[in-house]
């Protein structure tokens, strides 16, 4: 069995390297500042599509960007699919395991995730990413499906003081048989409405922050972080045969009283 491994430097470029890729993706669809591209995955991630985002940030410094990315006091004022999400542990001073758990689009069931999360600087560049594993005290909950995160994550990139571009890249298995409306849904409507809500976000905040311990900021100052330290040989992979695979490809999409590209 592959043992889970800390992402290093390397691993943080070739991400940064597919976020900045054109080739092998193709436009699904742009609305505004955010454009949105899919992937064919490769045979050895079972051919799970991988899903990228781009969006221009007008009057967002990367700095900021990147703190409310990692900012869990905050995320429940842009993160509208969240139902839970807590730490469980530190690994490193830039690694952690985390849970998380998604409200999906009605008949669907909800999904969860378990993963180890990593984030670095690299210059003018801030990057965060994870992938799925397996925690003892954290199994697979009965009213969620457990899905797997190959890779998921987040790169900000300065071009200027006072503006930024943010990339979201993901390839995530949701251990379903899911119907076509469903990624027609996430790749039009659910995925550049979650991108402008963080960036409706992000303007809001450096007030927010000022009222709300302004100096606590474990990502950047380690010593704050007061999680239990975790090690790798505690954690397992997260294999995609190891989890039930559900068939909702016959769920049928039910009427919304409001569009998902609803402003917020």
């Amino acid at each position: 069995m592959q043992e889970v491994q800390i992402p290093d430097d390397s691993d943080f470029r070739s991400f940064r390297d597919q976020c900045l890729a054109a080739d092998g993706w193709l436009s699904r669809c742009t609305k505004g500042a955010v454009t949105v591209w899919s992937h064919q995955g490769e045979p050895s991630s079972g051919g799970v599509q991988k899903l990228k985002m781009r969006m221009v940030c007008q009057d967002v410094a990367a700095a900021t960007l990147y703190d409310v990315l990692h900012d869990s006091s905050y995320r429940h004022k842009w993160d509208s699919n969240m139902i839970e999400t807590f730490d469980i542990g530190r690994l490193t001073v830039n690694a952690d395991v985390g849970y998380y758990s998604w409200r999906c689009p009605s008949p669907l069931k909800n999904r969860d995730f378990v993963t180890l999360r990593s984030w670095l600087p690299l210059g003018d560049d801030y990057l965060i990413i994870n992938y799925s594993v397996k925690h003892p005290e954290h199994p697979p909950r009965k009213e969620f499906v457990r899905a797997v995160s190959l890779l998921t994550g987040y790169l900000v990139q300065a071009c200027g003081a006072t503006c930024c571009t943010l990339y979201y890249l993901t390839q995530l298995d949701p251990r379903g048989s899911l119907p076509k409306w469903v990624m027609n849904r996430v790749s039009h409507f659910v995925a550049p409405k979650a991108m402008r809500r963080i960036y409706k976000a992000c303007l809001k905040y450096p007030e927010w922050k000022r009222r709300h311990q302004p100096g606590l900021k474990p990502w950047l100052f380690p010593e704050q972080n007061q999680l239990a330290s975790l090690r790798t040989e505690q954690l397992q992979l997260q294999r995609l045969d190891s989890l039930e695979n559900i068939d909702e490809s016959g769920a049928a999409e039910e009427r919304r009283a409001a569009s998902d590209d609803d402003e917020t």
